[in-house]
């Protein structure tokens, strides 16, 4: 063992058995909730709507006090949001999640409208000729993050409505986007396409990534493939075993999911932040992208997609590694996500592997928890 971390291993033992009942992905998710970024703080856009999106699995998940405490978060958030809430980019859109969430909880006609004004929002997004919705609002763009953006805003208004035409817009981007996107080899996405024969600007890409006949990059991004790794698990645990995605959805999540025991670094049970190079020397074992490759798998697990006896191994290996390698205590109540990469938009194999790493951000915290929330449910399960 490195004894390095022999203090956090030992803080984290102690925190636990202080906690008594309280399990990780509670005490991941109330670091989230009473210490970083209560509702009152909460900020239009994706970052913390996928904290917003683990808070609703946690109310899904709990009863009680716990249940009551995450709905109030949810209802608190949207409604100091309510008059700026909108869908003009992906971004923007999966927010809107939390409107349509209340929809249906609260029956209170003014969260259908603002859901609705959103899905009207969307339908003006800027797309490229494909049909695709762009990422950028200022140029015709095609990202992997879109996909999960606008699903989880998607799935919700089909709960809400019952109108499979949610599903079919949904199936209509992530096809579009899988068709320029997804390597047709490994199943694996690289991380954005532009159509347009212009350098754009953004502030954040590397200048110069779509310099090339394809116009796309070609990086396979780890958190990259988790949003649509997360999208395809979540999307069969919705979309009917009888509509005709159903078997392209799961075929999708098998083939990308079979590449990854093998590139699992068999220690620490981490990924890497582009995980089909683990040898390079600049290369690193980032957490958010194992923690959203293991929650797709065990759902497929869950789901009878995925052989438990092959792939729950894997999903324990990243349990533990997370939990030994990137997770630190914070006083005596709450564990702290870290190795996280910052939020990352395009660029070269050099531009991700010089990407800063931080800790107890908004959708570090919201994925993890949504993987120990999953992790936990089914050892409760399986008892």
């Amino acid at each position: 063992m490195n004894t390095k971390l022999l203090p956090i291993l030992i803080a984290i033992l102690l925190l636990s058995n202080s906690l008594k009942a309280q399990k990780l992905s509670d005490s991941i998710i109330n670091y989230g909730i009473e210490k970083t970024f209560p509702a009152k703080r909460y900020g239009w856009g994706w970052s913390q709507a996928i904290l917003l999106k683990a808070i609703y699995n946690k109310y899904h998940g709990s009863n009680g006090a716990d249940k009551e405490k995450y709905f109030d978060y949810i209802k608190t958030s949207m409604d100091l949001n309510y008059t700026k809430a909108n869908g003009t980019t992906p971004n923007d859109i999966v927010s809107g999640l939390g409107m349509a969430f209340l929809a249906e909880k609260t029956k209170e006609e003014k969260y259908k409208q603002k859901a609705l004004a959103i899905y009207n929002d969307y339908q003006h997004i800027i797309k490229t000729k494909n049909g695709g919705v762009s990422h950028r609002a200022n140029i015709a763009q095609l990202w992997d993050d879109t996909v999960y953006m606008l699903a989880q805003y998607f799935f919700e208004m089909y709960k809400l409505t019952g109108d499979t035409k949610y599903l079919d817009d949904f199936m209509e981007q992530y096809t579009i986007h899988k068709k320029v996107l997804a390597d047709k080899k490994t199943g694996f996405w690289v991380h954005g396409w532009n159509e347009e024969q212009r350098e754009y600007d953004d502030s954040c890409c590397q200048i110069g990534w779509d310099m090339n006949p394809e116009r796309k990059n070609h990086e396979f991004w780890g958190r990259g493939n988790g949003w649509i790794l997360m999208t395809l698990a979540d999307a069969l645990s919705i979309v009917p075993k009888t509509s005709p995605y159903y078997p392209i959805l799961k075929a999708d999540l098998v083939k990308m999911t079979s590449n990854l025991p093998a590139l699992q670094n068999k220690q620490t049970g981490h990924w890497y932040q582009l995980p089909i190079h683990p040898t390079d020397s600049l290369n690193f074992q980032e957490s958010s992208c194992t923690a959203m490759f293991a929650y797709t798998i065990l759902k497929g697990i869950n789901l009878h997609i995925l052989p438990a006896n092959t792939f729950m191994p894997v999903v324990k290996k990243a349990y533990e590694g997370l939990r030994m390698y990137s997770l630190r205590p914070e006083g005596s109540q709450y564990l702290v996500p870290t190795r996280i990469c910052i939020g990352t938009c395009i660029g070269d194999k050099n531009y991700y592997y010089h990407r800063k790493i931080v800790e107890g951000n908004d959708f570090g915290i919201g994925i993890f928890s949504m993987f120990m929330q999953a992790y936990e449910e089914r050892v409760k399960n399986s008892d």
